[in-house]
């Protein structure tokens, strides 16, 4: 199959590098907006030792829009966030399955009007919530579903940063409970099959002047009520210089584990005994490798029509409806109902 990649900056980059390994994809169709990257890109896998593994070739197009006249099974939308709702409009559009990188939009606005694209083109929409496909993340889905943790009554998950974005990025990161914490809120949900009836959050400033200025946190939580009756509890930062953190606890009558706790986790045990030096990871793209890796191969599946949508559209808004609720706590100091924010 032939699969379009729309941006080709980091996660473009990655995402380049996983469909080359893909034995389905035989040709892979780069563009971004700044067409000497798409080239530098294309030119790199190429370029490779073996050059791209199964692949007839990469090639990149001058303008984004020559992806939809490529003659493509599929896209992948790993562009800036303001162009990922044009995009996935114009695949549904042309009758394109889509990869997009989350958020689908901006608002609650657009990703409710992609939601009802896709229902109308009846073209699927995966949307890029990699923590789905973490192993450790399905394991604890698994185990939970199985009743072997009994009932449960405490979740906890943390996102924890090593360091703060440039502060260019800020003002349209959409601030720290929707562009990070909604990793947490769409993986609480997956992972228990509940939904969240109500959200208290709030959040703190201890770091660069940027994020107050930008009228965001450098460091939130939150406490979940799921429509069971389990509590939940989200921690995030920008600010964990001991490395990147990214965890899940689950707590039930009969058992309880962890996701993301291993010999590369940023937590020093005390007081402390004679260990080996950790080597920590240092960031998302290192910490859920093998994750970005498996949603592309869902990707590809989806487009093939081996398998149903993993992450379709409707889960990536109930998500930002949560990280709304979140935000809408935090500024007004009060617990919010998920269906005040709900449309």
């Amino acid at each position: 199959m032939r699969i379009g990649l729309a941006g080709a900056g980091r996660i473009g980059a990655r995402h380049a590098a996983a469909l080359c390994e893909l034995p389905e994809v035989e040709a892979l169709v780069v563009a971004d907006a700044d067409a000497a990257r798409a080239r530098a890109l294309a030119a790199r896998l190429m370029s490779a030792p073996g050059g791209p593994p199964g692949l007839a070739g990469v090639r990149a197009v001058d303008e984004v829009g020559e992806l939809f006249s490529a003659g493509l099974d599929g896209l992948v939308v790993a562009a800036a966030t303001d162009a990922h709702a044009d995009l996935v409009e114009r695949a549904l559009s042309a009758g394109l399955p889509v990869f997009c990188e989350k958020p689908l939009a901006s608002d609650l606005d657009g990703t409710f009007q992609i939601v009802a694209s896709a229902k109308k083109a009846g073209v699927p929409v995966q949307v890029g919530f990699q923590r789905r496909f973490d192993a450790g993340n399905a394991a604890a889905r698994e185990a939970l579903a199985s009743g072997r943790l009994g009932w449960l009554h405490t979740v906890r998950s943390c996102s924890f940063d090593p360091a703060p974005p440039p502060a260019e990025y800020v003002p349209t990161s959409g601030g720290l409970f929707r562009d990070c914490v909604i990793h947490d809120l769409d993986l609480i949900r997956f992972v228990t099959g509940r939904d969240v009836v109500r959200v208290m959050a709030s959040g703190a400033n201890r770091g660069e002047d940027f994020f107050r200025e930008n009228g965001d946190v450098d460091t939130g939580s939150a406490l979940l009520v799921l429509d069971d009756g389990t509590l939940a509890q989200v921690s995030a930062t920008r600010y964990n210089a001991a490395g990147y953190d990214a965890r899940l606890e689950l707590f039930g009558s009969k058992d309880s584990i962890v996701a993301g706790l291993d010999e590369r986790t940023p937590v020093t045990a005390v007081p402390e005994h004679d260990e080996e030096p950790r080597d920590p990871y240092a960031g998302f793209l290192e910490r859920f490798s093998d994750a970005y890796d498996a949603e592309l191969r869902a990707f590809v599946d989806v487009v093939a029509g081996r398998r149903a949508n993993p992450c379709p559209p409707e889960d990536a808004l109930e998500a930002f409806y949560l990280a709304e609720a979140c935000e809408l706590s935090m500024r007004e100091g009060r617990i919010v109902g998920a269906e005040e924010v709900r449309r």
